[in-house]
């Protein structure tokens, strides 16, 4: 059984922003530097520009995307049982499988599945008993015939197939033995010189001299000049007989057709069934290349753990990768309210009422006596200022101002035009589409039995926000029917006046957000979609709990 090397994958929420891929980067470092270097940082969707612009400036790599983590074959332990070569005995392969404690062998060629050959396999093969000339027809090479009786060559040539007559046992005397042999047989007799003598004058492929009898240098000689192998073996004739089939090759008794593979990208989830509905009980694992890798049992699925998990930024299954409920969360790391995440077991949760998910690893940073260094102290400080729109957020603290003004000496940038080039990156949307732009910051929420999608873009230009207004106004309504939610809104948020406008989609999520923000009634006469909301920059803490409270 291989044990997997598991890595740990640190991921933030689907339409990730800059705090979310910042701080799986930088937990994932903080890990390395503390010893668990099998951390690694993830998103679960595309980078935005602002995002973009904060790795390009310190030269940092985009995490591996990851859409689903779901438990795949890759993520559990499998027999790592070797494959055999085609040409190999039945014997051997019994004798491998007693050895390994498996019923199923692989048999390939040059790391190529040809197919499997099972215990079921090899005991049919001994139902056949009848056919005295199957070890010609499955084109046995001598030296399995040699290893399956312990024989010894005497003449002959080792690697030579035994590929027409049939095996006999001359039990007669020479006169009646004329009657019988044919040309090309295989026979196995003792050591009377008058029946080996017949046999090679009956143009016999082979003949087996049992009880470890010797041969004579006459029997050698016609032998030799009649092409015919000599092998002696120390076995008796009934034992010989008994033997001499488990010398036919694997590869005519192995299954080759519509054998079911799995591959190590596939889920468990899609081959229980099919493993579940077939008599096999191992099946063989390629890799991407299609070359064998593993075989897997019903016996590996028990028990089996999903991929393992570290979540930043949020704990809402909603706004999680896809296969989530199968994972094996380890540690979550949130600045958000708690949400619907259930785990398998006790996890390590560190939820703090901050403006930044980056913040509460900076803390991390700090209690673990680990240094920062420029390009960490760059990301961490990008994402608090992303996150707490540079401090002018409600959602900001003094610890996110504290931590991001200190970072940003150690990654040597004057905040104040840093950040205008980070806003400015998240507000370019030349060349953009309208499901880019709306999925830019998208996020999914559920309270009781609604369920609303809030998305977000800020801008330093209120002409640029205000030519997307009938855009979004549009696709907010198509998003709404796609995701099946009872309402769907988007925050034109400008970061100068600190304002929103709230675009609003389905039945009664206008007059939802009048109510909540109590609204004057000549102002609800006036909706036509939109909502103008002064004051109001953050999702999470100016609006979601707003419509929250007005749901319950």
């Amino acid at each position: 059984m291989v044990e997997k090397e598991k890595k740990t994958l640190v991921i933030g929420h689907k339409n990730p922003d800059t705090d979310s891929i910042c701080s799986a980067i930088c937990y994932s470092r903080l890990r390395h530097l503390t010893g668990r270097p099998d951390h690694e940082p993830c998103r679960a969707g595309n980078v935005n520009p602002e995002t973009q612009f904060v790795l390009d400036y310190f030269g940092v790599e985009v995490p591996r995307l990851v859409e689903n983590v779901q438990t795949q074959v890759r993520d559990i332990e499998f027999r790592t049982t070797p494959g055999v070569d085609e040409g190999m005995s039945l014997k051997r392969a019994w004798n491998l499988m007693q050895e390994l404690n498996v019923v199923t062998l692989p048999v390939t060629r040059d790391g190529i599945l040809l197919g499997v050959i099972t215990i079921g396999d090899i005991t049919k093969s001994y139902m056949d008993s009848s056919d005295s000339s199957v070890i010609s027809r499955a084109r046995t090479r001598y030296s399995n015939i040699l290893d399956t009786l312990e024989g010894t060559l005497v003449n002959g040539d080792a690697e030579a197939y035994f590929d027409s007559g049939k095996v006999l046992i001359a039990a007669a005397n020479p006169d009646m033995m004329e009657n019988y042999i044919e040309r090309h047989d295989l026979v196995i007799l003792g050591n009377r010189y008058e029946s080996q003598l017949c046999a090679i004058e009956m143009e016999a492929a082979c003949i087996v001299v049992c009880d470890g009898a010797s041969v004579s240098l006459t029997i050698r000689k016609l032998a030799a000049e009649h092409h015919c192998t000599v092998i002696t073996t120390p076995h008796d004739t009934y034992t010989t007989a008994r033997l001499i089939n488990q010398s036919m090759p694997i590869r005519y008794f192995m299954t080759r057709e519509n054998v079911i593979t799995f591959t190590e990208d596939d889920y468990l989830s899609d081959i229980q069934e099919i493993m579940a509905n077939k008599r096999h009980r191992d099946f063989p694992i390629l890799d991407a290349n299609d070359r064998y890798i593993g075989m897997l049992s019903r016996r590996n699925l028990l028990g089996a753990r999903g991929k393992r998990v570290v979540l930043v930024d949020h704990n809402e299954r909603s706004q999680a990768v896809h296969g989530i409920e199968s994972a094996d969360i380890r540690t979550i790391i949130d600045h958000h309210r708690l949400g619907t995440i259930e785990t398998l077991g006790p996890v390590f949760f560190r939820n703090q009422p901050v403006g930044c998910t980056a913040t509460i690893i900076d803390q991390m940073f700090q209690e673990a006596g680990v240094e920062i260094d420029r390009t960490t102290a760059g990301l961490l400080c990008s994402a608090i200022i992303s996150d707490t729109l540079l401090f002018r957020s409600p959602t900001c603290t003094a610890q996110d101002k504290e931590a991001a003004l200190r970072l940003a000496l150690v990654a040597e940038i004057d905040i104040e035009p840093y950040a205008r080039k980070m806003f400015a990156a998240a507000s370019n949307l030349k060349g953009k589409s309208d499901e880019d732009i709306f999925y830019q910051d998208f996020k999914r929420f559920t309270v009781g039995k609604s369920v609303f999608g809030i998305g977000q873009i800020t801008s330093l230009d209120a002409e640029e926000l205000e030519s997307l207004r009938p855009r979004m106004l549009a696709f907010a309504a198509q998003a709404r029917e796609r995701h099946q939610v009872d309402k769907m809104y988007f925050m034109l948020t400008n970061i100068l006046t600190e304002s929103t406008t709230l675009i609003c989609a389905g039945a009664g999520a206008e007059q939802l957000i009048a109510n909540a923000f109590r609204l004057g009634d000549g102002d609800i006469e006036k909706l036509d979609g939109t909502i103008e909301l002064p004051g109001v920059v953050s999702r999470k803490k100016q609006l979601v709990p707003v419509i929250t409270l007005a749901l319950q």
